[in-house]
């Protein structure tokens, strides 16, 4: 059989990352994404990084109930992607996909489907995947979002180290197909045809709708954060004003919320209050985790961060 690569792709790190590139928070509301353009972008490095042609592109998401929403149909569809779902938790992680990452990271080395894993994702969760598909004689080499200064952001240095290498995605494929959402009301997830064209997306597959948080306690710092000092995270060189940190996160944040969100989930915002949605409480402590360069946040670094949010919110 002829030598191929593998590409697979740890959506939520995709995304959230590009995010904080094109608007400088995770919040995934604030872009929207050309998927196709994307899609063949990536390919056509992972093809030429391991000078092998694609088998297939393995696509790794979360759905409300496992249920794929249109642009995941979408995407699902395109020839030579595989869709794999996961699902949201009850405190808006996702669940079960960097299961689904590693076990088939393995699978599909032990079955000596291709020669080449290409593999974008910055979870330190994955590393002894890594390592067993190596075991079968496989190279697996990461592809990371680039940010802002075009470094790699949000790397495990676990997976790194586990990896045969460390490359970052073109900062044009990301620049042209992830763009910011510049009007005030949101962007629908929609599909259209251009006339004699092909299928474009070009939609935030966020998979958060404005709810309110389950409290102060709800979601943890983001899944995929390293359980070391991340590529591209803070240094810890000098001492770090949190109070400081905090308030730029905040500022973030809420701008983008506010440039992308409809007039209906503004005012949910505000009725909902001290509660924050899930989608903006989830950026909020994945972004601070970011700067601090720590994975798991304590509480009353959660509730100044939460209080901060809405004092801000209030100035306006």
């Amino acid at each position: 059989m002829r030598p191929k690569c593998s590409l697979y792709v740890d959506v939520g790190y995709l995304l959230s990352a590009s995010a904080v590139r094109v608007t400088g928070t995770s919040l995934r509301n604030g872009i929207q994404v050309d998927y196709e353009s994307l899609i063949d972008a990536l390919v056509q490095q992972a093809e030429a990084l391991s000078e092998l042609p694609m088998l297939r592109v393995h696509w790794y998401d979360s759905a409300r109930e496992g249920v794929p929403d249109g642009p995941q149909q979408f995407i699902g569809e395109l020839p030579n992607v595989k869709l794999r779902l996961g699902r949201f938790g009850v405190d808006s992680q996702q669940k079960g996909v960097d299961l689904r990452i590693g076990l088939d990271l393995v699978t599909h080395a032990r079955n000596g489907v291709a020669d080449v894993f290409i593999l974008i994702s910055g979870d330190d969760d994955l590393t002894e995947a890594v390592e067993e598909a190596q075991v079968h004689g496989v190279q697996v080499i990461l592809l990371a979002v680039p940010n802002a200064q075009d470094r790699p952001h949000g790397i495990s240095r676990h997976l790194i180290r586990a990896a045969d290498g460390l490359k970052i995605i073109f900062s044009d494929a990301i620049d042209q197909a992830v763009t910011k959402v510049k009007s005030l009301s949101a962007v629908p997830s929609t599909v259209t045809v251009s006339q004699g064209g092909p299928l474009r997306v070009k939609a935030p597959s966020t998979g958060f709708t404005a709810r309110e948080a389950p409290g102060p306690s709800s979601a943890p710092a983001s899944r995929g954060a390293s359980r070391m000092p991340a590529v591209g995270t803070a240094d810890h060189a000098e001492p770090v004003d949190l109070s400081e940190q905090i308030g730029s996160v905040v500022t973030n944040v809420l701008t983008t919320f506010r440039s992308s969100a409809t007039p209906e989930a503004l005012a949910e915002l505000t009725a909902g209050k001290p509660s924050i949605p899930r989608d903006i409480d989830k950026a909020l402590l994945t972004d601070l985790s970011d700067r601090l360069g720590e994975d798991d946040l304590s509480e009353a670094v959660r509730q100044r961060l939460r209080a901060r949010f809405w004092e801000q919110y209030d100035q306006v």
